[in-house]
């Protein structure tokens, strides 16, 4: 242990007492009128003292400024070391620094704002571009190797003697395949050669000419997001009649996001163009509220235990006018 650490931490004197000098310092150093009260001292070593003072500088709450003085060994005269502003222990104080890839949120992001991707993201995984597979002149590639075979064989059979009938025909055909091979097409007539051409259209039509795709990672964090906006604890879905699974309106979705989510086509339900869970509900779905068929007429019913009487003339008091004896007003006709 040095010497140094074994001394007394008392304030030295002389650099307790230079109150004024430290004061001097700070108003120097400050805006006039921003310097307050004296508000204490701190030991920083063998003399070498730290003098606080208030400031009253607006915005700057709790702050104190700070004049360190000290002086030599067995020297009688006081010296300014710095004069700092420090902050107290209630001081006013800006929020810490927080990264911007951290501060950002879902829809922060606006029209002409560019997002750029970790290279690391542990959301996204490397995908398949056709960038890794051999060129078509290349030493490795399936073309070159079966242009440089079929173009042995018909050396083999050019130096070779006549060989049997239809062997001109055989070397004919050897050398347009060797030349549709070498011109990195694909050679006709020879199984399991498959072109570079056909594996990227294969790959664009299933989705995979991407330098990146979405990690399993990125998978589960999607799908918890999706799950906490549009999922079976939020409260429509709570009180919806029934679940997104049933609903007409459902557009179902491709790959293994397509088992719990699909999208939202009722351009009424408060989901409309968004990723709902397959157990979401709202009350738009289509076959919660089904307009009820019109009623239908109840079936006659004929009663066959009972006779109705018909009579069949009009009895005589049927008629709008009261019947009478008088022979002249009958041949009216009048009933």
């Amino acid at each position: 242990m040095s010497a140094a650490t074994t001394r007394s931490r008392t304030p030295d004197r002389l650099c307790a007492e230079a109150v004024d000098l430290a004061r001097a310092a700070a108003e120097e150093a400050a805006a006039p009128g921003v310097v307050g009260e004296h508000v204490g001292m701190v030991s920083e070593g063998d003399r070498v003292v730290t003098h606080f003072f208030e400031c009253k500088e607006p915005g700057y709450r709790g702050w104190r400024w700070a004049s360190t003085v000290a002086r030599a060994s067995r020297a009688k005269i006081v010296t300014l070391d710095e004069t700092v502003l420090l902050p107290g222990s209630d001081a006013l104080l800006a929020p810490e620094w927080v990264p911007w890839s951290e501060r950002l949120r879902p829809g922060d992001m606006g029209p002409g704002d560019l997002l750029p991707t970790d290279a690391e993201d542990l959301r996204l995984e490397p995908g398949f571009t056709g960038e890794d597979e051999p060129a078509p002149n290349s030493v490795v590639s399936g073309s070159t190797a079966v242009a440089d075979s079929t173009a042995s064989d018909l050396a083999a059979v050019s130096d070779g003697a006549a060989g049997p009938a239809g062997t001109e025909d055989v070397a004919g055909d050897v050398t347009a395949t060797a030349g549709r091979a070498a011109a990195g097409g694909p050679a006709v007539g020879l199984p399991g050669v498959t072109s570079r051409g056909a594996i990227a259209a294969v790959a664009d039509e299933v989705g995979l000419g991407r330098a990146r795709v979405l990690s399993r990672f990125g998978l589960h964090t999607a799908a918890d997001r999706w799950e906490d906006a549009f999922g079976p604890k939020t409260p429509m879905a709570q009180a919806a009649p029934a679940a997104c699974v049933s609903c007409g309106f459902l557009v179902r979705m491709g790959g293994s996001l397509g088992q719990a989510f699909g999208v939202c086509a009722n351009e009424f339900s408060p989901a409309d163009g968004r990723v709902v869970s397959l157990s979401y509900g709202c009350g738009g779905h289509s076959e919660a509220a089904v307009m009820p068929k019109p009623p239908r007429p109840a079936a006659p019913v004929i009663d066959e235990t009972r006779v109705d009487e018909f009579p069949l003339r009009p009895s005589p008091d049927s008629g709008s006018v009261p019947a009478t004896t008088d022979e002249t007003t009958a041949e009216l006709g009048h009933s």
